[in-house]
């Protein structure tokens, strides 16, 4: 299971870190990725953490940041300098993609539930 928490309103400009935590077993060996899905849009991607490397998406380079400990079996993700165009449900996804699949929702197993973020003056 994953459970994915940090999420709420805040104002342009605002960081945010959210966290997911991952239970039910060792999930240290799952490539582990942040999504996000805003009202009417399909869920796209926005990190992901791959054997020490992490990818990020055009909108998310520069302001996002994934990090991982696995000792704590959480994935993290550092958003600063949100926009409203941030505003979404963001989920947490863990799985064995092959790496051209690490952007696409269907590479990944789990999910988390969503948290919601708001960015609104």
């Amino acid at each position: 299971q994953l459970q994915a928490s940090g999420g709420g309103l805040v104002q342009p400009g605002d960081s945010l870190r959210l966290s997911c935590v991952a239970s039910g077993g060792d999930f240290s060996a799952y490539v582990m990725a942040w999504f996000r899905q805003a009202p009417g849009k399909e869920r796209e991607f926005v990190a992901v953490s791959r054997r020490g490397n992490e990818i990020y998406a055009d909108f998310a380079k520069g302001r996002f940041t994934i990090s991982r400990d696995k000792s704590k079996n959480t994935v993290y993700l550092q958003m600063n300098s949100l926009k409203p165009e941030d505003t979404a449900l963001y989920y947490c996804a863990a799985g064995r993609p092959i790496l051209s699949s690490s952007r696409s929702p269907s590479g990944y197993t789990y999910w988390g539930q969503g948290t919601l973020v708001t960015v609104s003056s």
